[in-house]
């Protein structure tokens, strides 16, 4: 029997869930500890997965498949391609580093309390949605996606609303009220639309008989599934409303910046570098690998919300007072550069856009742990109370800059790479979609340089001159995630090779190939012609 890789790295991070959560109360640094030994240990099953996978080699490799509920079809399915590796390796490469960045984020206010256990709850709870974020990219059933795409939902609602932001204007309570908002959006969003989506999942039940990914593209090809076009285009309309809440998009995107603004730094990378990344792989896998007459169907209209979202989540980013919710506008910025490279259909678009994933989630890993560190010494997010930062703390300042330059696609740093891609291959097939977008380019450096320039530059304000630069902790978990961005940023090639197959399969999937560029070359009677 083969060794099952694929459910031994999703389980260990479930099971050190369970045991941090059964440590006992006032064993809070053993609970920290644990949890930390678990994520590594996840990391380095991630790197196995990662070594073993053959770019060349089958479409899904690795895979696991067992009957399950036979009666409905139902089976435990798991396999990886070259998409689903990467996203597992962010994934188990930033949950080491979200703990140590939240290392006291969930102590108790009193120290010597024995009665609750907010440290356990809070790294275990983090350890839970890890585990379910990763089957979810090794999933393909579609039921048993849909289980755990709906199923992290509950862990993420206790996260922003148990365990949120210490640094709030407010009282006591009415941080406590914004919490308790923030967490019940973010949870009635993408219940509507899991709720959305559960309906096409049993729709889809119905036409194929299975939901088994691999058989239903198989059928597909064969031509022996009989799927009539307004069914496909229903099927597509309720898988993607649910993959759009989670990614999010324009319009569907404003539970993001409430449940970023309100939970704990770490918790808001997990939210927008882990977690939302689930939407917009989905979209790649379900929705072009089972719908793909429907989505060229959907095709413009999807680019258009995406470019809404490039330029509208920018210009929100320009005029935000708040660095966490800037942050989060940012990322929905962002998001519509990944979709819009899914969705231009070009092998440039749909690698920038994967890559675009991975380097989002480091970059805003990066840049929002430097401003966690910052916001929890001042104890404020408004970027008027800041000012003269990097006179009394340039470490800090210095790895907020490189964060905040990735964020704005710095060449030399990973996502400029990802954001290329994304604009040559929308640019080679709607051309005028790929200059609007551009637009994002300029809006971003200019949200990034003017939050760089009120918070670290200029006089150095009263309440910031005793801030203290990064502590060692927090040096260990900023350094390797800018190491990364110049590594990645110098040599994307590590990805690229990994990620360009699956992306071919995916084209063929919807029955697309790369437009031939109109290049005028000279003739031999000295014209020129096409």
């Amino acid at each position: 029997m083969t060794f099952p890789l694929l459910t031994v790295t999703a389980a260990v991070p479930a099971v050190g869930a369970v045991l941090t959560a059964a440590v006992p109360a006032k064993q809070r640094t053993a609970a920290k500890w644990l949890a930390l030994l678990f994520s590594l240990a996840t990391l380095a099953l991630a790197v196995l997965v990662a070594v073993r996978f053959e770019p060349g080699g089958a479409r899904y490799q690795l895979t696991e498949s067992h009957a399950w509920i036979a009666d409905f079809g139902v089976r435990y399915e798991l396999g990886v391609d070259g998409i689903g590796v990467a996203l597992i390796a962010l994934t188990a490469l930033l949950i080491p580093f979200v703990i140590g960045a939240g290392w006291n984020d969930a102590d108790p206010l009193e120290t010597n309390s024995s009665r609750w256990r907010p440290t356990q709850g809070f790294f275990a709870l983090i350890l839970l949605v890890e585990a379910m974020v990763v089957i979810s990219f090794e999933a393909t059933d579609v039921f048993l996606f849909y289980i755990f795409f709906e199923a992290m939902l509950i862990p993420m609602y206790f996260l922003i609303g148990g365990f949120g932001d210490r640094a709030h204007s407010g009282s006591d309570e009415n941080a406590a009220a914004q919490r308790s908002y923030a967490a019940v959006k973010f949870l009635l969003y993408n219940l509507v639309g899991g709720l959305i989506m559960l309906a096409a999942v049993i729709g889809l039940y119905v036409v194929a008989g299975n939901f088994s990914l691999q058989e239903i593209a198989a059928a597909r090809a064969a031509g022996t599934l009989d799927m009539a076009t307004n069914t496909e285009r229903l099927l597509f309309l309720g898988f993607f409303f649910a993959f759009a809440v989670k990614a999010p998009l324009w319009p569907l995107h404003t539970w993001l910046p409430n449940a970023m603004g309100e939970a704990t730094a770490p918790v808001a990378v997990l939210i927008t570098a882990v977690v939302d990344k689930v939407g917009t792989f989905a979209m790649l896998r379900f929705c072009l690998g089972l719908f793909p007459e429907a989505s060229k169907w959907a095709t413009p209209v999807i680019l258009v919300l995406a470019l809404i979202s490039i330029v509208y989540g920018a210009l929100l980013a320009v005029g935000q007072r708040d660095i966490k919710r800037l942050v989060a506008y940012a990322s929905i910025s962002h998001f519509g550069f990944i979709i819009l490279g899914i969705f231009a259909m070009t092998s440039q678009g749909q690698s920038g856009a994967t890559l675009y994933m991975v380097n989002h989630g480091i970059s805003t890993a990066a840049l929002m742990l430097v401003a966690g560190f910052l916001i929890s010494r001042r104890g404020s997010r408004l970027i008027a109370d800041y000012g003269g930062v990097q006179k009394v703390a340039p470490v800090l300042a210095g790895t907020f800059l490189i964060g905040g330059l990735a964020t704005l696609s710095l060449p030399g740093l990973a996502p400029f790479v990802s954001e290329f891609l994304v604009l040559v291959g929308t640019f080679a097939r709607y051309p005028a979609i790929g200059v609007i977008a551009t637009i994002g380019i300029v809006l971003a450096a200019l949200y990034t340089l003017v939050l760089y320039q009120r918070t670290m530059t200029g006089p150095v304000k009263e309440e910031v001159r005793s801030l203290p630069d990064l502590r060692p902790r927090e040096l260990l978990v900023v350094a390797p995630l800018i190491a990364l961005l110049i590594g990645l940023g110098v040599y994307p090639k590590v990805l690229t090779d990994i990620v360009n197959p699956s992306v071919q399969h995916t084209l063929s999937d919807v029955k697309k190939t790369d437009p031939k560029p109109e290049v005028a070359v000279e003739a031999k009677n000295g014209e020129a012609v096409k």
